[in-house]
């Protein structure tokens, strides 16, 4: 596939704040970017996009926003970024915005998305995108960077391509923090063992912040062990990940302050939880590899009970 970049057009499907986000930075530096919008049509619109953290506030005036895929028609990139929970959506939404080499990166948490997307539109289409930041959409059009992030893109199948180069090149010379993998999957395991305690405890603990949970002894200490299980079970499905991570990443989210993971904002708000490609994939594959994850596995059970139940 070959792609000229100077005319490269570009869809969001799901603008959320990852989406709005880097399609918000892409369109910044002056890529021809298209945004499906719902909930924010209207306000970005009439209001435009907010990007803002300590040390960047971005306004776009002018955002090409749009109500349907067939409205925005065919994309040279379509970066995909709603919930998993969203996923029956995908093929009717992209359809209408595929040429002959199109090309689809999803930006989704978890795992098991690369294959959805692979067995509804070909494996030759399909990057994936992990994105480390923590991004809130505190109001319509508006997004803020909690920390400086970074984002890394791999080949679903096989090893990188030139095309893969080109698309981290746009988001670099937009200021993204962005770096080539020749292991996805390596990456998507290294995003989870945050991911599946903070997320998760951030619910199942009542409904707080990052902060809190590393204030409580217990479930800092939860934490810990759950991201053991997460990078025991990455290992077993024969990623090479490292084994003392834990310093790490409680470093790094105490960096974060009080901050909501996505999974809490969507629980408060009433929205399906992205339960299954999070938590239930992981712990599948760790028992096909011969594991227990008694933590996880209670984590799993108490979300999937929280999400069918009322909220507040």
């Amino acid at each position: 596939m070959k792609h000229t970049l100077p005319n490269f057009r570009i869809a969001i499907v799901g603008a959320g704040a990852i989406g709005l986000y880097y399609g918000g930075k892409l369109a910044h530096f002056g890529r021809d970017v298209h945004f499906l919008l719902r909930r924010d049509y209207a306000v970005v619109r009439q209001r435009g996009l907010r990007l803002r953290s300590k040390g960047e506030n971005i306004h776009l005036p002018k955002v090409q926003a749009h109500r349907s895929t067939e409205e925005i028609g065919p994309c040279d990139l379509v970066i995909v970024a709603v919930k998993a929970t969203s996923n029956s959506e995908l093929p009717s939404l992209i359809a209408p915005l595929l040429g002959s080499e199109t090309i689809i990166l999803t930006l989704q948490n978890g795992l098991g998305n690369e294959e959805f997307l692979a067995q509804h539109f070909g494996a030759e289409r399909i990057l994936g995108g992990i994105c480390f930041i923590c991004l809130n959409r505190t109001a319509p059009g508006v997004v803020e960077r909690f920390d400086s992030g970074r984002l890394a893109l791999g080949e679903f199948s096989g090893y990188p391509r030139p095309r893969l180069h080109d698309i981290a090149w746009e988001f670099k010379r937009c200021g993204v923090v962005c770096s080539v993998v020749a292991d996805l999957a390596r990456e998507r395991w290294r995003k989870l063992i945050w991911n599946i305690p903070f997320n998760g405890l951030s619910v199942a603990a009542g409904g707080i912040d990052t902060a809190a949970i590393l204030a409580d002894e217990g479930l800092c200490r939860l934490a810990v062990e759950l991201m053991d299980e997460t990078i025991a079970i990455a290992k077993a499905c024969g990623q090479n990940v490292p084994t003392a991570l834990a310093p790490e990443e409680l470093k790094r989210t105490k960096a974060m302050g009080e901050f909501k993971p996505s999974t809490l904002i969507d629980y408060l708000a009433g929205r399906a939880l992205e339960i299954e490609p999070i938590w239930g994939e992981p712990l599948r594959r760790g028992r096909e590899a011969g594991l227990e994850s008694p933590r996880l596995e209670m984590l799993y059970r108490l979300l999937v009970a929280l999400d069918r139940g009322p909220r507040k």
